[in-house]
Parts: structure tokens; C-alpha cells; sequence
């Protein structure tokens, strides 16, 4: 019998969730992606001490740029292992700000052109809040697709669909640690609140035809992502999708379309605003992460600058 990995790859994109370049060729994922957490793992690597000082040399001083070049140096060594996509993310204490945004997801793509790296093969990763998908509607009409990240509420997902992004990654294993905490419970996989989450959203966007690619990320368990069987894609550790690879039990689909009958929602900024604060949950963790990526950047300088 194959694995439960080779049986999710027959229904689902799968998508490796590391900078580790060892970890991708050896488990040969479609996508990768990365995040200022992970691009700070991978600086800890003796692999990478050339792009780090390739990085700095070519910063002229500025921490924020040597950060930029390092994600594309790692991005780019990604490529070379991987048929499909790199997702690279825009510096997170952007979050509330969608111009700077914008401005900084064009530098990133000049910098992979300069590679030799067309933007074809790039998601940018943006936070979800009213700001980032605002700059992600007008980075897609420039031709330049998005990867909306630290999603967390159904409102976000419905926005980021009506701004026609190209991707959106909402969060599992963290709305899953925030119940846990606040309910004082496990869950099993098909009651689990983050399944439940990306479950809604897949249906809700395939009733309505929208084209925007549901892609489940964060989890803790290999239960979480066999109850996801069938999302568009979903990004996974290196730890869990070895695991998957050595399980050899019957995987099932579980998400198909057709199943959603929720009707269409028409959001402005007022009612995303109000629907993000009503959901303590998302409105917790997003602000959680954009902190944990801010400080896992300031971190990075302050390595890129040492």
C-alpha cells in the first residue's frame, strides 16, 4: 500500500513549510514556502552563511533590504528543488500599513527578477488584515500574486476572495491552540475548530466559484491534515509530512465541492472590521502573529547586521 502522503498528493497540492533546502529535496514537495521565523531557522544553518554574508554585503547598510535579499537567496535555492511556487513574506510590522506594503512586495519581486526568477514562480505573503489585502488586490491587478497569510476568521477569508487574491493560508493548529487553551479540551480531528474553519471557507468558495486557492497551514497533527484531504493545497512541516510518508493506512478525501450553502457576503471596511472584532479568537492570534513575525524580523537584522 502507498502512504498516506502519496495518497493526500492524489487529492491536495502539497506545499513544504521550512526553509531547510535539505528537508525539500529529499521530500519533494510541489510549493514551499517561508516566514521571517523560518528564514531565521535556516540563518542558524552553516549552508547559508554565504547568502547571509551576500545579504549584508549587498545591503548598503540597511537591515531591512539585507533581510529582503536573504528571503530571496533562500527563495531562489528553493526554486532550483521545486517545480512550482516560493512564497516570500513581506516584513510584518507592514501589517497596518498597505502602501509601504505594496511598495515593499514590488522591491521583493525587482530583487528575484534580478535573479533570474520571473514572478510567475513567487506568492507574496501578505498578513490578512484590511490594509495587506487592500495592497494584495493591487498587487494581483499588477500581475504579481498573493499568499494572504495569518488568516484566522471567516471574515477574512470572504474579504480576500472579493479582492480576488490569489491565495490564502489560513492558520489550523493555531485557532486549534487557542481553543484549546480557552476550553480546556482536546479535540478529534473532525471536531477540531481550525478543520472546522478551513472546512467552512473551502465550501463557502467553491459554492460561489471563487477562484482564490484555500491552502490549510500551522498544524499540529497529522489527524488535522487527513481531515483536510482534498483542500486545494496545504502546507506542511518537514516533521509531518515524514510522518505521513511513513503511515501506510487508507487515506480518504474528505473535502470536495458542493458541499457549501452559506450565501454570498458583501464586506466593506466597516463590516470586516466589526466581524474581525467580534471573533476573539482571530482577532487574539492575528495580532499575536504579526507580533511573533515582527519580532522573529527584528531578529534577523540584527543578525544580517552583525
Amino acid at each position: 500500500m502507498t502512504s498516506k502522503l502519496e495518497q493526500l498528493k492524489r487529492f491536495t497540492t502539497i506545499v513544504a513549510d521550512t526553509g531547510d533546502v535539505d528537508a525539500i529535496a529529499s521530500l519533494q514537495p510541489i510549493d514551499a514556502t517561508t516566514n521571517p521565523s523560518l528564514l531565521l531557522k535556516a540563518a542558524a544553518l552553516p549552508r547559508y552563511t554565504g547568502q547571509l554574508a551576500s545579504a549584508r554585503a549587498g545591503s548598503q547598510g540597511d537591515p531591512a533590504k539585507a533581510c529582503d535579499l536573504f528571503a530571496v537567496a533562500v527563495g531562489k535555492e528553493i526554486l532550483e528543488l521545486i517545480p512550482g511556487r516560493i512564497s516570500t513574506e513581506v516584513d510584518a510590522r507592514l501589517s497596518f500599513d498597505g502602501q509601504a506594503t505594496f511598495e515593499r512586495a514590488l522591491r521583493l519581486i525587482d530583487l528575484y527578477q534580478s535573479q533570474g526568477v520571473g514572478k510567475e514562480r513567487v506568492l507574496i505573503k501578505i498578513a490578512a488584515t484590511w490594509e495587506g489585502i487592500g495592497a494584495a488586490q493591487r498587487l494581483e491587478r499588477e500581475g504579481i500574486q498573493t499568499n494572504l497569510t495569518l488568516l484566522f476568521s471567516f471574515t477574512q477569508a470572504v474579504a480576500c476572495a472579493q479582492a480576488g487574491v490569489f491565495l490564502i493560508s489560513p492558520f489550523v493548529g493555531r485557532i486549534y491552540d487557542w481553543y484549546k487553551q480557552h476550553e480546556g479540551k482536546e479535540y478529534a480531528p473532525e471536531e477540531d475548530p481550525g478543520v472546522r474553519s478551513v472546512k467552512r471557507i473551502y465550501d463557502y468558495y467553491k459554492a460561489h466559484a471563487y477562484g482564490t486557492v484555500v491552502m490549510g497551514a500551522s498544524f499540529r497533527n497529522s489527524g488535522q491534515i487527513e481531515a483536510l484531504a482534498g483542500c486545494d493545497r496545504l502546507t506542511i512541516s518537514p516533521q509531518l509530512l515524514a510522518s505521513l510518508e511513513s503511515e501506510n493506512g487508507t487515506l480518504e478525501r474528505r473535502l470536495r465541492p458542493g458541499a457549501g450553502s452559506e450565501p454570498l457576503i458583501d464586506l466593506d471596511e466597516k463590516n470586516f472590521r466589526w466581524g474581525l472584532n467580534e471573533d476573539a479568537m482571530a482577532t487574539e492570534k492575528l495580532a499575536e502573529g504579526i507580533r511573533q513575525f515582527a519580532r522573529d524580523q527584528e531578529k534577523l537584522e540584527a543578525l544580517l547586521g552583525a
